[in-house]
């Protein structure tokens, strides 16, 4: 087995059944590694009795703090991303190990994510000019969905592992970007298909979900990005934020309110220091992407 397939769960009783299912179906032998996030539906248990093992964490750390816990128990040679509402078709991890055997410079492979209409969800993840993540439907990606990936396990621990501050969303993207400075590739995998019932545990357009993303894009800029566009964008979002009260026709989206952007504001503006001492060294000749 060269692969632990890393689950992270919370409150994932309705879908993770159907996830170690379409485990078990994969035609390459792995072992699973179920991180249970302090459930309290009894989603661990379900895992448990599939039976795989479950690694049960006192409190919920969110996505990011889930993958890096299994980090530190991983023993094979690649780690796969799975989130818990997300099925891979049998040839799934076959064709993602394929991908990374016959790319040494690779250190991560993203698949093919599709809804349940069987749409294109991601084939990976894009990087805007302004620096915000985007899925990739079709073309070059700048790094892996966390929801279905595979990542060389020595790779990811020299970057530094998963930024667990972050909880979710933008994970990848900063994984991937410090993979990059790092002088690795990252590659799509179309091949490798995977049924993801996107947003069945954190809501899309909740207030946590705009609250992590608009925090997380800022602070991985303030790692990865050149200073001047860290403190470009960050000004940018201050600036949005001061004319919010006199502004007309504000949108609904929960990331307008005033309130939201303020706690951004100042939890970025209490981790800066720390994350530009994280700052990742770049290789010679390595352009930033934006």
């Amino acid at each position: 087995m060269r692969t632990t397939v890393v689950v992270v769960t919370w409150r994932g009783r309705d879908h993770i059944t159907a996830c170690l299912a379409a485990l078990a179906a994969q035609d390459r032998p792995h072992r699973i590694l179920v991180v249970d996030n302090a459930s309290d539906d009894g989603s661990g248990d379900l895992a448990a009795a599939y039976p795989v093992p479950v690694l049960r964490l006192p409190v919920n750390t969110g996505y990011a703090g889930g993958i890096q816990a299994a980090l530190a128990e991983c023993t094979t040679p690649y780690m796969a991303w799975l989130n818990d509402d997300a099925m891979p078709t049998p040839g799934w991890l076959g064709a993602l190990e394929d991908a990374l055997d016959a790319d040494p410079g690779a250190a991560a492979a993203s698949s093919k994510l599709l809804t349940l209409d069987g749409d294109v969800q991601s084939i990976g993840v894009g990087l805007t000019r302004d620096g915000h993540g985007v899925d990739v439907t079709d073309g070059p990606v700048f790094g892996f969905c966390g929801g279905a990936a595979l990542v060389r396990t020595d790779a990811l621990r020299q970057v530094g592992g998963v930024p667990t501050e972050f909880f979710c969303y933008y994970e990848d993207t900063d994984t991937s970007w410090r993979l990059r400075l790092a002088g690795w590739r990252i590659v799509s995998v179309p091949k490798a298909e995977v049924v993801h019932v996107h947003g069945a545990t954190t809501k899309p357009g909740s207030v946590p979900f705009h609250r992590w993303n608009e925090r997380n894009r800022l602070l991985m800029l303030l790692r990865c990005a050149p200073l001047l566009i860290a403190a470009r964008e960050i000004a940018r979002f201050a600036a949005i934020t001061a004319l919010l009260p006199v502004r007309r026709n504000v949108p609904q989206a929960a990331n307008f309110r005033l309130g939201l952007r303020i706690r951004v504001l100042g939890e970025v503006l209490v981790m800066a220091p720390s994350w530009i001492r994280s700052r990742v060294g770049r290789r010679s000749g390595t352009r930033s992407p934006i």
